[in-house]
């Protein structure tokens, strides 16, 4: 074989695939595990970012195969205009994806996701309806529905979430034990940017000015962990809460401090070994939602 054809024959071997049908990605991975090999799988909803790329790594180092899907899911938004503003730059995305190695994505339409309605009901209280799922009826039953349906097409061995979506993370999990699912999560760390504020697709959506605000709920999160030691949960929260909104620009929507295996809200420090502080903020006029913990104990 001449070396340029062997050349291309090897850049071949190792091109990532993109699938926009199911049942072609399904025949790809029947071949990789009748050969033994192990299949991680990254879900993503696009507009992916350094903190996606670090679980892709993190997949690529820990499988054979890695496969990442690329999918707005409607069924998880309860505001139509979050999903129609919602980023979508797939190409950019596979860009970004080859680099790091993935083998396959899945990107689907919504019909070839969802040919029927996805009628199913997830519910896992009480990690399932508090913050996150109190402020956003119906959002971890949509999450729910796809991360199931992502985990019987592709059947992973192990499946990659970022602890920015923390709560998101704690219902998987009851979900996968509810089903019987034969799946490792596995937690990787928040990606942040210099200035502390946690990589996120919705931060494209901000303008020059709110994203030089942003930082500030970081900000105000990591200095609470030191004035926790002094004062009590109750003080601590208000803090949180009065540094934010002071800033023109956010306005913090709940600021919940939990046990952070129950989720439940905590009276006082003393009462659990494992407390985690949960805040959404909206940032600017249009305006744009973001997330963001801070571990204070455990």
């Amino acid at each position: 074989m001449h070396p340029i054809s062997a050349i291309m024959a090897i850049i071949h071997i190792i091109e990532m695939k993109v699938f926009s049908k199911i049942a072609e990605l399904q025949n790809a991975l029947f071949d990789a595990r009748k050969e033994g090999k192990t299949i991680g799988l990254v879900p993503t909803m696009g507009a992916l970012h350094e903190g996606h790329a670090s679980l892709v790594r993190r997949s690529v180092a820990d499988n054979d195969i890695t496969v990442v899907s690329v999918f707005v899911n409607p069924t998880q938004f309860n505001d139509k205009n979050d999903l129609k503003n919602y980023p979508r730059t797939l190409d950019a995305d596979c860009r970004l994806l080859e680099v790091c190695g993935a083998d396959y994505v899945l990107a689907p339409t919504v019909e070839e996701m969802y040919p029927t309605p996805d009628k199913r009901q997830f519910e896992y209280p009480p990690v399932s309806t508090v913050m996150e799922g109190a402020h956003r009826p119906g959002h971890f039953n949509g999450v729910c529905q796809v991360v199931s349906r992502l985990f019987y097409i592709v059947r992973p061995g192990k499946a990659y979430f970022g602890e920015k979506d923390w709560q998101q993370i704690a219902v998987i999990k009851a979900m996968v034990g509810h089903l019987g699912l034969n799946v490792t999560i596995v937690e990787c760390p928040i990606v942040r940017d210099d200035d502390g504020l946690a990589r996120s697709s919705r931060n494209t959506l901000l303008s020059p000015a709110e994203r030089a605000i942003a930082p500030n709920i970081y900000k105000a999160l990591s200095e609470s962990v030191k004035y926790a030691e002094s004062h009590s949960l109750k003080e601590t929260h208000d803090k949180v809460v009065s540094d934010i909104n002071a800033i023109d620009g956010l306005d913090v929507e709940y600021f919940s401090i939990v046990n952070g295996d129950t989720l439940q809200d905590v009276a006082q420090w003393e009462d659990s070994d494992y407390i985690v502080g949960c805040i959404t903020v909206y940032c600017g006029k249009t305006p744009i939602r973001l997330i963001d913990h801070i571990k204070y104990k455990g």
